[in-house]
């Protein structure tokens, strides 16, 4: 089902976009495309196509040598479009790349890529009073024919852009989590880059767990089962009883920018103390609010974990509440900051 909004064009005269009620993919314009190749990356350019030819062998089929970026364009009041701490996500993209053999990628380049893709979808993103935003995608792929298993010589980069909704269909509501047995990441794995094969790693267990009832699945540590790791794709934070903000500390979860965020307005803005620590499942029971962060979803509050026959709940979410509204309030240009952290397209 679409639902029509209206926005403001590129000229900034009324028109309208179409966007799907969830966050999924709803069509693009224009697509960035830049190769690798004999050392060097190569000047990139738009295309009209999503598609490209790709060798069945590519190091990214056969081996899973890929590593992408998530982050969104946002429609201010007065027309502008916005984007958010797009810098954090180029660090990310280094350390994946650097973790998957794959060549660094220059950051006029990548800026080059994120802007002109954004610019040329700019009819597509959202008005601001959906609260919809046009999602960006930025990705490196190996595309050389491989066999014995070694790193690709050859590389695409391209970014794609998307107009989307909530990640969650219900959006700032209690979701309820299953505390899967399967583990997202190995010890001293890829647990936190951002690579295409931890995703799909993910999959079954989400199914198992919506198909169960739940909204998604909430990963322990790989090596004991006793400690939060992450919830499906999403950093998870916890508020205590007297106010602090908790967060797992652990070497295989994502670096999450949404959650970084989150932290240093939770202590400059509600003057929370931050806490990084291993957050033990028994310690839940005793916690007040309980967030499952990240740039898809912003924070999703959960009311309900569920693990081996167990339920804990929460029933409070106004600090989480309070932060979602700091943090969107920054990114759709209502609330002036000084971090630096939005940028004009």
């Amino acid at each position: 089902m679409f639902k029509v909004f209206s926005c403001y064009n590129a000229s900034n005269q009324k028109g309208v976009v179409m966007v799907a009620s969830g966050f999924k993919y709803n069509g693009t314009k224009k697509v960035f495309f830049a190769k690798y190749k004999d050392g060097k990356w190569e000047n990139g350019s738009l295309t009209d196509s999503l598609n490209f030819e790709i060798s069945a062998l590519a190091s990214a089929l056969q081996y899973g040598q890929s590593v992408f970026e998530g982050l969104k364009a946002y429609r201010a009041k007065d027309g502008r479009t916005l984007m958010f701490r797009v810098d954090k996500n180029y660090e990310r993209l280094l350390r994946s790349s650097a973790r998957l053999l794959i060549p660094e990628i220059p950051k006029e380049l990548f800026y080059e890529g994120i802007l002109e893709t954004v610019k040329a979808n700019r009819e597509l993103v959202p008005s601001y009073e959906s609260k919809g935003a046009l999602y960006v995608r930025p990705s490196i792929i190996g595309t050389e024919s491989v066999l014995g298993i070694r790193s690709a010589n050859e590389f695409l980069f391209f970014v794609v852009a998307s107009p989307v909704g909530n990640y969650f269909n219900d959006g700032f509501k209690p979701i309820k989590l299953y505390a899967t047995d399967f583990d997202r990441a190995a010890p001293n794995g890829l647990g936190s880059y951002k690579a295409g094969a931890n995703y799909a790693g993910s999959l079954y267990a989400k199914k198992e767990a919506v198909e169960m009832g739940y909204d998604d699945c909430l990963y322990l540590d790989p090596k004991t089962h006793t400690k939060l790791d992450e919830c499906g794709a999403s950093n998870v934070i916890v508020i205590t009883h007297d106010n602090k903000f908790m967060t797992p500390q652990s070497d295989s979860i994502l670096p999450s920018i949404t959650n970084n965020s989150l932290q240093i307005l939770a202590k400059d803005y509600l003057k929370m103390e931050i806490i990084r620590k291993e957050i033990h499942l028994d310690e839940l029971d005793g916690l007040k609010e309980f967030g499952a962060v990240g740039t898809a979803a912003v924070i999703s509050p959960v009311g309900l974990i569920h693990h081996h026959g167990r339920d804990i709940r929460f029933k409070s979410h106004d600090i989480l509440e309070k932060l979602y509204g700091l943090l969107t309030g920054i990114q759709f240009g209502d609330i002036n900051e000084n971090y630096g952290w939005v940028i004009e397209v």
